[in-house]
């Protein structure tokens, strides 16, 4: 696999993005080798989930479009961030607040660390900010090459 991957797609702020997103995110991960049956690739799906509504629901309109990025670099290490153009940075909510939304940073924190990662949220210079993931990459490395078959010769 390369030294460095990219891909990115930028969607309008509207809920039905949010599922376009998650789609986009592992479909990209599969191409990539991470398989769509994995608890990693469920977590990711999730904390996409989670970024991309927040992106949507907390913009208050002052967004009109989203952007996720994805990135992985030398096989271990992937980043995922999502960009909008609101400048409010998310807040974490009082553990005692009970509501049935606003916990999205809370499950995005956690599923995060639990896969051994790292959580940023970053000004863009344009004003908005780019709520970022980084966690190990544990998709197996794909061999390159010919397929080898069972008594270890090269198939022509």
């Amino acid at each position: 696999m390369a030294d460095h991957l990219e891909a990115s797609v930028t969607l309008p702020s509207d809920p039905a993005s949010v599922s376009a997103a998650r789609a986009y995110v592992a479909n990209v991960l599969a191409e990539w080798g991470l398989p769509g049956d994995t608890e990693a690739a469920d977590s990711i799906r999730l904390i996409v989930s989670e970024l991309a509504t927040n992106a949507v629901q907390h913009t208050f309109g002052l967004s009109p479009t989203f952007t996720v990025d994805v990135a992985l670099d030398r096989d271990e290490h992937l980043r995922i961030g999502v960009t909008d153009s609101h400048p409010r940075f998310p807040k974490r909510l009082p553990a005692a607040v009970q509501q049935d939304n606003g916990r999205g940073m809370v499950i995005i924190r956690w599923l995060t660390a639990e896969s051994g990662g790292r959580l940023r949220v970053h000004p863009t210079r344009e004003g908005g900010k780019t709520v970022s993931i980084e966690l190990p990459w544990t998709a197996p490395t794909v061999p390159v090459g010919p397929p080898v078959t069972a008594v270890g010769q090269q198939e022509p």
